[in-house]
């Protein structure tokens, strides 16, 4: 994989084109002058048919040459798209920055004000203890933000440690939910297992974790109803387990949903249909569900009318 990367760098196609183009130059001018002055005489000499000869020489430099353009336009082309990307990447990170420094920069900002607050004023035990509760949410979005990037780094260096184990996933669902539950206090979790039975998968369990951590609290954030509702069922389909999330939240329309699983990406960011975010949480989620020989695939009826994932793996 490295060595494909390092053969397709726009820098040594860019080399490649320019070699090509200059040897093309070169071939042209060399056998028009050189090697049909020496065919010529070869020709001369042996008293042969010189426009049989030189009329195959003719297409042999044409095919050549149209070989030669060809691989420079490619070169070309290769060129442009990957610039193309690389702009598009730099707009995707620029937005990113500048969206996640925003995601940062309030949570402080609130912070510092509630601290100048409990400085400056003689507060009663209600209050202190309302602030307080103010503090340790901008604390919690602070904490979830930095554990989102350092989850990134970990997953994209590879480095995420741990081993691959054969876990029973109902079990993990359960035991993840009930060591979590205090996140899930305000909305209702169901697990449904209408087969009755194991399932069986090999997992990184730290991984499969953040999975979760990731894929649910999404459903409780992008969520507008009073009672936010995440509704867990799996069912076995051509061999391989799925695991469906479904929810009652705020929805994914259609033109969003190949786009959410990108990195940075947040749906609705244009328009403000929907909370803020890092656009990190599904890109995690894909990253990880690949790392287990498996996908995430979305399906929505629309806004406001929830969303469901399913989870597909190999067991």
């Amino acid at each position: 994989m490295y060595r494909a990367k390092w053969f397709f760098h726009p820098i040594l196609i860019l080399i490649f084109s320019i070699v090509a183009l200059a040897m093309s130059l070169f071939l042209y001018i060399y056998w028009y002058m050189e090697v049909s002055a020496g065919l010529k005489k070869v020709i001369l000499e042996l008293n042969l048919d010189p426009g049989q000869i030189l009329e195959s020489q003719t297409w042999v430099v044409i095919m050549v040459l149209s070989i030669l353009v060809g691989i420079i336009l490619m070169g070309i082309f290769i060129i442009f798209v990957y610039h193309h990307k690389t702009l598009q990447l730099y707009r995707i990170q620029r937005n990113f920055i500048n969206n996640f420094t925003h995601e940062l920069k309030t949570p402080v900002t609130s912070l510092k004000l509630y601290l100048e607050t409990f400085e400056k004023h003689e507060l009663s035990r209600e209050d202190r203890l309302k602030y307080t509760g103010y503090m340790i949410q901008d604390v919690t979005k602070l904490s979830d933000n930095i554990n989102r990037m350092l989850n990134l780094a970990r997953i994209e260096s590879k480095s995420y440690g741990g081993e691959f184990v054969i876990s029973d996933l109902v079990q993990t669902i359960n035991r993840f939910y009930k060591n979590n539950i205090h996140l899930f206090s305000n909305c209702e979790v169901k697990i449904h297992n209408s087969l009755d039975r194991s399932f069986l998968c090999r997992i990184n369990q730290s991984l499969f974790e953040m999975f979760l951590m990731n894929i649910m609290t999404n459903a409780i954030k992008y969520n507008r109803s009073k009672k936010p509702i995440v509704d867990i069922s799996f069912a076995i389909n051509n061999g391989k387990l799925n695991v469906m999330f479904e929810d009652n939240g705020i929805g994914i329309e259609k033109r969003e949903i190949k786009k959410i699983f990108k990195k940075f990406y947040r749906a609705g960011s244009s328009d403000n249909t929907s909370p803020s975010g890092s656009g990190l949480g599904l890109y995690l989620v894909q990253n990880i569900a690949r790392i287990h020989k498996g996908k995430v695939i979305a399906e929505s009826k629309g806004l406001g009318k929830g969303s469901a994932f399913t989870l597909i793996l190999p067991c």
